[in-house]
């Protein structure tokens, strides 16, 4: 293995800049993980609970609503735009975290589990929510064991809702005669997506006893996650030949069932795969997978030995950069490459963070919090590099830096100073020549940041 610190920022972190402090060593790149959390800190997003008032207000209001109250309509309306606003300055917030932090693997991991666990809005309310569960579940729990991870998500509010959880019941539950039923939902998307993988040794009876297992999660009056024995279903229930529950459902049951998802071999080589593929290459090395593999095997899935196993095999550290940069990394570690702060970001009216931000990056085809299912978004280069995706990167490439700018007074740097910001030794000479030919500033960090070595990691 040879680490190399600038290629770690590029490939592992949020990009190179002015200000990104370089590690000298996996240890050193690894031991970010466990200082304090600054950027959350600087840049905070609510928790889901937070936001149980104005959601239960907008849902009182709604009788009165549908029966024509103005007044009522008006207030439903406010509150719903206040939590549009929110989600606007949580996208900003998120993005000032990924520009400042001196920790770009955490922001990094961030956004790999919460695409893990994707997470759809679907209610009037929590269409803009999202990053709440991401705050919630995903932030705190990146060093832990992928036990306590898959728990905290699993039982999210957000989760429970995107997958109906809440209106499922075990099918020998009183509440199953009165009209209720069972929803596979959450059960087929743990297994198939967030455990063992869409090949692991699973079958449809799996799915289904695994689902009368969950059943029984409700919200409370205040919003929070409990779960009610007469929702479940009287047990057991065999999953992969392994008994769970008795005749009275118990939470204790769902967790001892999580546990072993967690550590199951299956579960090991499906988020090998999916790190590996993330961070390193579409078309991933068979043995960095497997050393992966073998280390969350070894260790039940102790997330940091896990992330040491992905940092330290040699593949890791090809010097070819093969991935393409989502629009979200593609869009933030421009900004960070530009030198702009996270203040400065955070700052922005929330039209300009909407319309030089967040749309551009729909163009490109990545509609904040909004992927197509649970699946999350596709890792493939081939989708990102459309022939839209890449005409909108390059428009927001030329355009964006200078008007950027010119809001948050500011000059833009020297196109040949950003190339070494922005690339360090891994700037090819296409783009030197062409920073140094461009016959404005804005058209020379629109080629340094439209360029082919840019958009890749």
């Amino acid at each position: 293995m040879r680490f190399d610190p600038e290629l770690a920022e590029i490939r592992f972190g949020t990009g190179l800049g002015p200000r990104a402090r370089l590690a000298g060593d996996v240890g050193a790149f690894l031991a970010r993980l466990g200082a304090p959390d600054r950027a959350a800190q600087a840049f905070p997003i609510e928790s889901f609970i937070a936001q149980v008032p104005d959601i239960a207000r907008f849902r009182a209001l709604g009788k009165a609503a549908r029966r024509g109250d103005q007044a009522a309509r008006d207030e439903r309306d406010r509150i719903k735009r206040a939590s549009r606003h929110k989600q606007i300055r949580w996208f900003a917030n998120t993005g000032a975290r990924w520009i400042d932090s001196p920790d770009g693997f955490r922001e990094r991991l961030t956004r790999f589990w919460a695409d893990h666990f994707t997470v759809i809005g679907k209610q009037s309310m929590t269409r803009a929510m999202a990053a709440t569960f991401v705050e919630d579940a995903i932030r705190p729990n990146l060093t832990g064991s992928f036990a306590d991870l898959l728990r905290a998500a699993e039982t999210h509010q957000m989760m429970l809702d995107y997958l109906d959880q809440f209106k499922s019941v075990g099918e020998g539950s009183p509440l199953a005669a009165e009209g209720k039923g069972l929803n596979e939902n959450l059960a087929r998307e743990i297994l198939e997506l967030h455990t063992l993988g869409i090949d692991g040794p699973y079958s449809q009876a799996d799915v289904r006893q695994f689902a009368n297992l969950l059943a029984g999660f409700v919200h409370d009056s205040e919003g929070k996650v409990n779960y009610q024995p007469r929702r479940g279903n009287p047990g057991p229930e065999v999953i992969l030949g392994r008994s769970f529950g008795g005749v009275r459902p118990k939470i204790g049951d769902v967790w001892q069932a999580f546990g072993d998802l967690a550590l199951h071999p299956a579960t090991a080589r499906h988020i090998a795969r999916k790190l590996v593929v993330h961070f390193v290459s579409d078309s991933p090395d068979a043995a960095h997978i497997a050393h992966v593999a073998a280390r969350f095997e070894q260790t039940g899935g102790a997330l940091m030995a896990v992330y040491e196993a992905l940092l330290e095999h040699p593949a890791a550290w090809n010097p070819e950069r093969v991935k393409i940069k989502q629009p979200f990394d593609f869009v933030m570690s421009s900004i960070r490459a530009l030198g702009v702060r996270g203040a400065q970001l955070s700052g922005l009216e929330l039209g300009d963070i909407r319309q030089g931000l967040a749309s551009p990056m729909a163009l490109m085809g990545q509609s904040w919090e909004r992927p197509n299912g649970p699946d999350g978004w596709p890792e493939e280069g081939a989708h990102w590099i459309s022939p839209q995706g890449l005409a909108a990167r390059i428009q927001w490439a030329m355009t964006m830096p200078l008007a950027l700018f010119e809001r948050i007074d500011a000059t833009l740097p020297d196109p040949r100073e950003l190339v070494t910001a922005a690339l360090g030794k891994h700037a090819q000479a296409a783009v030197q020549l062409a920073a140094s030919g461009a016959e404005t500033r804005w058209e020379g960090v629109g080629l340094v940041l439209a360029s082919p070595g840019f958009q890749r990691r």
